[in-house]
């Protein structure tokens, strides 16, 4: 509930610090006194548009501070934690908002920076204004199913659980169809892509495994060329291996003729050996590196038709193996798509068939309490002067382009304000006065299912007096009853004794001047104040005894 106001320099009000309590709170004052003004303010502060025109006459801006206890329960607590702010427990939501007077403005809420949507939000959980062109709260139809809802305990869950699986269901028929569309567009592509990567069966890792050999093979070719050489060199008849031989030979025939020659002739015959061991070494060595051509020619072809392949397709070598198995699955689905979507349109039917009958069953619970509601609207009208009026609310099934979560169904208020006069929208009502009243008493009919913890009505009252004024100010302590009783309160800006006189407190809007300087002002009033501004109410601006006789009357009566 609003439990402060702060306002600076908006329009006359120059500094004004309220403080509000539960139960019903008047606000009463003379025509012209500013109570719009801190109507207006309090606008400002819960999201309505920043008009430049709000700012007091030569200050630079105005700022409107409001404080709020919220309820444990209060389901403002999810958008803020969507929005990242996080009340402290027991402790009161500040919401700030300041205007400049070339028109810009700033919101805050517990001192965070937000936007001015963010702002409209919360205010709309937070105060509900009803007034004689009020846009919003009752006359605005969007929220009239969640009002009826509330009203005839209507537990749309299963409703909305059962959309959420039919529209899901949809939406994986509907892929899957278009996939099928697509993919059966690309069928002789997929075929041939299929028939060419199954019988090349590229294997994964294979492209380093080939290219490893390859390097290998030609690496072997390059020593092989090399040893041919060197065999050349020590086999050939003039090579290394043969001079030797020849040389041992003839130190052979001379080495007995002296024997310094033999230590010469035993080195021979170790070189011979040891030359003859790198002669084997050498033949052994040319036949393990001999490579095949062919087999060379095979890999290097594999290798490039592996690769051209990877190219082709845009993937690694790699993953050609598994493209072709992807490719393969593709054409299955093809093959298999029209029988999966049977079963996938079967699913749909299913579910579109679940949430119908929990639809039709919503339906009818809102009938039902449509019908209570009519009957409990009823009810209050006579009091209100407004026997002639019959009220109804209008349960429409929709066409089913236009089903939602919430069913089947379009709810709106209605009315008919004179005998035979045909049914019309509620916010289409042309006497201001009427339309108050109704607000009213459609307000008290669903009281019992709470709203925002602070309703404000902004003179509901006028037009009326008498029997009528005093059935609206029962009808509003009422609903400050049963808000107290759930931590709410009722606020209302009245020009009638009979609904001031109800009040649990009374706030008396005046203003005054010096000079050239005009102030609009708040003052609570006490008891005595309180007689003398009902007596001034009922009398005019001359207060007679027989006024204050008659305000006592009043004030007696509750």
């Amino acid at each position: 509930m609003l439990t402060g106001l702060s306002i600076r320099n908006v329009v006359l009000i120059e500094a004004l610090d309220l403080e509000f309590a539960r139960g019903l709170t008047v606000l009463t004052g003379e025509t012209g006194a500013g109570k719009s003004i801190l109507l207006d303010a309090l606008g400002l502060v819960l999201g309505a548009r920043a008009e430049s025109g709000l700012v007091r006459t030569g200050e630079p801006q105005a700022s409107v501070t409001a404080s709020f206890e919220l309820a444990d329960a209060s389901p403002l607590g999810a958008l803020l934690a969507e929005n990242d702010i996080a009340p402290e427990p027991g402790e009161p939501l500040i919401i700030r908002r300041t205007l400049k007077s070339d028109g810009g403005s700033r919101a805050y809420v517990n001192d965070q920076p937000c936007s001015a949507a963010l702002l409209r939000d919360v205010g709309a959980l937070l105060v509900e204004i009803h007034g004689q062109h009020d846009e919003r709260g009752l006359l605005n139809p969007r929220g009239h199913m969640a009002l009826l809802d509330a009203f005839g305990r209507c537990d749309g869950a299963g409703v909305e659980a059962a959309h959420t699986t039919w529209r899901d269901a949809e939406a994986q028929r509907d892929a899957a169809r278009e996939a099928l569309d697509n993919a059966v567009k690309e069928r002789d592509y997929l075929a041939h892509a299929v028939a060419e990567l199954t019988a090349f069966a590229p294997e994964e890792g294979e492209e380093e495994q080939l290219a490893g050999e390859r390097a290998d093979m030609q690496k072997g070719a390059r020593l092989a060329e090399d040893l041919a050489a060197l065999t050349e060199l020590l086999e050939g008849s003039d090579g290394a291996l043969s001079l030797l031989r020849q040389a041992a030979r003839r130190l052979d025939r001379i080495a007995a003729e002296h024997d310094l020659l033999g230590e010469a002739l035993a080195a021979f015959d170790r070189a011979v050996i040891e030359a003859g061991d790198a002669e084997d070494a050498l033949s052994r060595a040319g036949e393990a590196l001999n490579v095949d051509p062919a087999r060379l020619e095979t890999i290097e072809m594999r290798l490039f038709e592996l690769r051209a392949l990877a190219r082709k397709h845009q993937v690694a070598a790699d993953d050609l193996a598994a493209l072709a198995a992807d490719m393969a699955a593709q054409l299955a689905r093809i093959d298999a798509g029209e029988a999966g979507l049977a079963d996938l349109d079967a699913a749909v039917a299913q579910a579109r068939e679940a949430y119908l009958a929990k639809a039709q069953a919503l339906s009818v619970a809102r009938r039902a309490a449509a019908t209570r509601l009519d009957a409990a609207v009823a009810a209050e009208l006579a009091p209100l002067k407004l026997d002639a009026a019959r009220f109804m609310t209008q349960v429409e099934e929709l066409p089913e382009g236009r089903w939602r979560a919430s069913g089947r169904d379009r709810v709106e208020f209605m009315i008919s304000t004179n005998p035979g006069a045909p049914f019309a929208p509620l916010n289409k009502i042309a006497s201001g006065g009427e339309l108050s009243r109704f607000i009213l008493a459609l307000k008290v009919a669903l009281a019992a299912e709470g709203g925002a913890a602070t309703m404000i009505f902004d003179e509901i009252d006028r037009g009326v007096g008498g029997a009528v004024a005093g059935a609206i100010g029962e009808r509003l302590a009422r609903l400050a009853e049963g808000a107290d009783r759930s931590g709410a309160q009722v606020i209302v800006v009245t020009h009638s004794p009979q609904v001031a006189a109800r009040g649990a407190a009374h706030l008396l809007i005046a203003k005054s001047s010096e000079g050239t300087i005009t102030r609009t002002g708040v003052h609570v009033l006490d008891e005595a104040e309180r007689r003398e501004e009902i007596a001034r109410m009922l009398s005019g601006a001359e207060i007679t005894n027989e006024a204050r006789a008659q305000a006592d009357r009043l004030l007696e009566r509750v």
